[in-house]
């Protein structure tokens, strides 16, 4: 069994997924741990698979277009005893991945997430994820591009649910946090070293698209278990 696993879910990220690679194999060397790199190609088009190949890490695919079932199926490739899911268009830093190793090796945290900075983010991006990242350590909540836990966690309380096709993060937070409140491990928010997100879905006329889909599906919170309600996180 490998120390540390990876997974990064995949749909044409040519652009972007060279960088966060380089990003994570930097953090995955400081760790002294034994490490393993998985992108779970989430059937793309492009050249995403071969530029994660080229940078050594391992393709997992998985043709259902479903971020939910893309990182579960990365993580039940994975073999490292703590997991790290990291978006395909997000920098992490060796702060940290270094602080989530820490956290999870000292035997005292389930898991958990960091506060997010928007890459290139103006001052409208910059106020539109403050009020997340409050919520964030407020709530113990993690956002998808950065989350990490114990792997007997993700095994025991099923991973991501696949019902959903947009917030699973959130429920797998929330069960996360049940799972080892029962075990006293609590789930933490590491508010040091934000992790550093592309902003591109909140660009332009997006943020008014974006406010208004956060607003549907919080009215309707079923419309979560659509594909077609969720569009700004499948559109091609």
């Amino acid at each position: 069994m490998t120390d540390l696993s990876f997974v990064v879910p995949a749909y044409n990220e040519s652009q972007r997924i060279g960088a966060t690679l380089t990003a994570i194999l930097e953090a995955a060397r400081s760790t002294g741990l034994e490490w393993e790199v998985l992108v779970t190609d989430n059937a793309s088009t492009d050249a995403t698979a071969a530029i994660a190949l080229a940078a050594g890490a391992r393709v997992v695919p998985e043709p259902f277009r479903q971020i939910a079932r893309s990182r579960n199926r990365g993580a039940s490739e994975a073999t490292g005893k703590y997991l790290i899911f990291v978006d395909a268009d997000t920098l992490v830093s060796v702060p940290l991945v270094r602080a989530a190793v820490k956290a999870l090796a000292s035997g005292k945290a389930v898991g958990g997430g960091s506060l997010l900075k928007l890459l290139g983010a103006g001052p409208l991006l910059r106020a539109v994820v403050a009020p997340w990242n409050l919520i964030s350590r407020r709530m113990g909540l993690a956002a998808g591009s950065f989350l990490f836990c114990l792997r007997e966690a993700w095994q025991a309380t099923g991973g991501f649910d696949e019902r959903y096709f947009a917030s699973e993060e959130l429920w797998f937070s929330r069960a996360l946090k049940r799972w080892g409140r029962a075990r006293g491990l609590p789930f933490i928010i590491l508010a040091d070293h934000p992790v550093e997100t592309s902003a591109r879905r909140l660009e332009g006329r997006a943020i008014f698209r974006f406010g208004l889909q956060f607003l549907v599906l919080n009215l309707c919170p079923w419309l979560l278990r659509s594909r077609r309600a969720c569009f700004l996180w499948y559109r091609r």
